[in-house]
């Protein structure tokens, strides 16, 4: 098991769409966990791979086992938002990644969370994480990614 006390965060930068709001004009509260797998998608390219090829090529999927997200203030439509993302632990068949999302450009922070995958085949059978992936994680985690995430 390894985990991330590095604080590497990789970051992505969106706007708030006006079909992302309700009707008071406040971002529905399931986008949140639409903003995290943005983040975590954006992660792994950052890291040199896509998710895509993941299944691809591998026939592995993360699954979401949990997620949580707590909110902290309110975003509403054209905020621009900044999504932190970081692997924060590594195991044999889990991944643990925790986010945090920011107003721009006060820097507020409307939402921090974490989501638990676990990696699976095409047929949901629980599956190691294959070494190439695990290097690259690895990397990330310790602060030496190449990308410098």
């Amino acid at each position: 098991m390894r985990s991330n006390n590095s604080g590497e965060w990789t970051s992505t930068t969106l706007r708030v769409r006006y079909a992302e709001t309700d009707q008071m004009g406040v971002v529905y509260y399931a986008n949140y966990l639409v903003w995290f797998e943005v983040g975590r998608a954006d992660l792994c390219r950052k890291l040199g791979f896509a998710y895509r090829e993941m299944e691809r090529e591998d026939g592995l999927y993360l699954i979401v086992a949990e997620a949580r997200c707590r909110y902290k203030a309110p975003a509403h439509y054209d905020d621009e938002i900044e999504v932190r993302t970081r692997l924060r632990e590594l195991r044999k068949r889990v991944l643990i990644f925790t986010y945090e999302i920011y107003r721009q450009p006060d820097e507020e922070l409307l939402a921090e969370g974490e989501t638990v995958h676990v990696i699976t085949d095409r047929h949901g059978r629980p599956r190691a994480l294959p070494e190439k992936y695990r290097e690259i994680f690895d990397a990330h985690l310790e602060g030496r990614a190449e990308n410098n995430v």
